[in-house]
């Protein structure tokens, strides 16, 4: 009947303030306001704590985590990032729980090595290609047999020699299996459309991080901001190291480590700086001040021991 329904509802609702109490009293959450004086950010700042502070609380990190899983748009993760990064006062804490919403198994970092073929040597294939995950271990390191016969290695720079050529694999096969890890990641690279050019291949936009074109790199290396700048020179002047020397050719290997090493330097800063061209973010169970609360009076949602002292 309506007066029993109401009855259990209104049960519920007193379960539900009793235990918001005693969450309070504990400095676990803010004292309660009306939802619509409270700002997205700051709804997602005490659900963060919450889920951070409480480690028995499975289904409330869930409800987190399910906005920023593994499939997750690099267009979310980065308003994510954003929303984490203007929180309180830029706290190392912050930080930290920034980079653990940015995913670091999401980034790759690729260099690829190319021989001329065609009429005098002037076309460029792919003859190696190398990919590095975020700490820059090595994930992928192949060479790569072109479709057309060579014309010229290219050894100066490639460091690609006939040798090189016997335990090739087939172009369309490599291209294969650099599609699939490429596939969902956001991708770093210096230059990186040869790179993507020599694969056949075209990653979007809004999941690749050229270091060539980055303007905090150039700002921090003392250089002018539409100045074109090489690999080379950025490892010299931001990381102290030397790469690309004598006359075996580059290293596709150490060419991506330092792309990614690079990116790392300005992370913050260029995610940060991503998110604030991208559009507004729509509302999110998690931030839409407007969201019903009547998840949480499930007993799923609240810890054990909070639940037995308020009982």
């Amino acid at each position: 009947s309506p007066q029993a329904r109401s009855k259990k509802r209104s049960r519920k609702h007193q379960r539900f303030m009793a235990r918001r109490a005693v969450l309070e009293r504990k400095g676990l959450l803010s004292p309660h306001r009306h939802p619509g004086s409270q700002s997205p950010e700051a709804g997602l700042e005490a659900h963060t704590e919450l889920t951070e502070s409480c480690d028995n609380v499975p289904k409330a990190k869930q409800t987190v985590s399910s906005s920023l899983s593994l499939s997750a748009s690099p267009d979310n993760i980065a308003r994510h990032h954003s929303v984490l990064l203007f929180q309180g006062n830029g706290s190392s804490g912050r930080v930290r729980t920034s980079s653990l919403v940015l995913r670091p198994g999401k980034y790759v970092a690729i260099d690829c090595e190319m021989v001329g073929t065609g009429p005098q040597g002037k076309l460029s294939e792919l003859a190696r290609c190398s990919v590095v995950n975020y700490d820059g271990d090595v994930i992928y390191d192949k060479y790569v047999r072109p479709e057309l016969p060579i014309v010229d290695y290219r050894t100066r720079w490639s460091g690609i020699t006939k040798q090189h050529m016997k335990n090739a694999i087939p172009f369309k096969a490599a291209q294969a299996e650099i599609l699939k890890i490429l596939k969902d990641k956001i991708v770093v690279g210096h230059a990186i459309h040869n790179d993507f050019q020599a694969l056949k291949y075209f990653h979007p936009k809004d999941r690749t991080r050229d270091t060539s074109q980055s303007p905090a790199l150039k700002k921090r290396a003392g250089l002018p901001i539409r100045a074109n700048v090489s690999l080379k020179n950025l490892a010299r002047h931001l990381l102290h190291k030397k790469i690309q020397e004598g006359c075996k050719g580059h290293s596709s290997v150490e060419d991506a480590q330092t792309a990614m090493e690079l990116y790392r330097l300005v992370e913050v800063q260029w995610e940060k700086q991503l998110a604030h061209s991208l559009p507004p973010r729509p509302p999110s169970p998690v931030t839409d001040p407007a969201a019903d609360s009547s998840q949480y009076l499930d007993d799923q949602y609240w810890p054990t021991e909070l639940m037995a002292s308020s009982l």
